[in-house]
């Protein structure tokens, strides 16, 4: 389908959506991150909602990559004693999603040449950010930068500014057997 927008467009400028319910979306993204690295592109992401230390094995590796750096935002969810999953959304994980629009301004200011917005899209979902900020984010961001939005439950306007959509489809997963989220390959 022909993008009438970027017809014959080269570099970088564009806008990826992966969404969806199926695993690999901040996989994919991290894919493409870890290629524009290797291609000497400056390299910016944003974990959105994505607070706490253990969770994220890939933080371990991305810290030892010049020329990609990162930011989390929001607070862990997972209780360290029994382990639950804190679904509400109060005022502090407001408080993060905002701080993270203004990392990602501020990386716009830098000069990045890649920024992932990972679970952008279910923190837009969830109203741990505003759809209008994200909109208008998405309207400042400069000509020049690649910009990857992940997460579930995407909303149809990012749908609209995207230029290349991904939707991940959850078709079996293991999780629904009783195996646990396992260490180095789900988090």
């Amino acid at each position: 389908m022909l993008d009438t927008r970027i017809k014959d467009r080269q570099g970088y400028g564009l806008i990826q959506l992966f969404t969806g319910n199926g695993k690999g979306k901040t996989t994919a993204a991290l894919g493409e991150a870890l290629r524009a690295v290797g291609a000497g592109k400056k390299v910016g992401i944003v974990f959105f909602d994505k607070g706490g230390e253990m969770h994220y094995s890939e933080r371990k590796m991305i810290d030892s990559i010049s020329g990609m750096d990162y930011i989390v935002t929001g607070r862990d969810r997972i209780d360290p004693i029994t382990q639950k999953f804190d679904f509400s959304i109060q005022e502090i994980d407001k408080q993060e999603g905002r701080r993270g629009l203004q990392e990602v301004r501020r990386m716009f200011k830098e000069g990045y040449d890649l920024i992932v917005m990972d679970e952008i899209n279910s923190s837009t979902d969830l109203k741990i950010v505003c759809l209008e900020d994200v909109l208008v984010l998405l309207d400042e961001k400069p000509e020049t930068i690649e910009l990857i939005m992940t997460g579930r439950n995407a909303p149809q306007e990012f749908f609209d500014h995207a230029h290349l959509v991904t939707e991940m489809s959850l078709k079996k997963h293991y999780f629904y057997s009783g195996v646990k989220a396992r260490e180095g390959l789900d988090y």
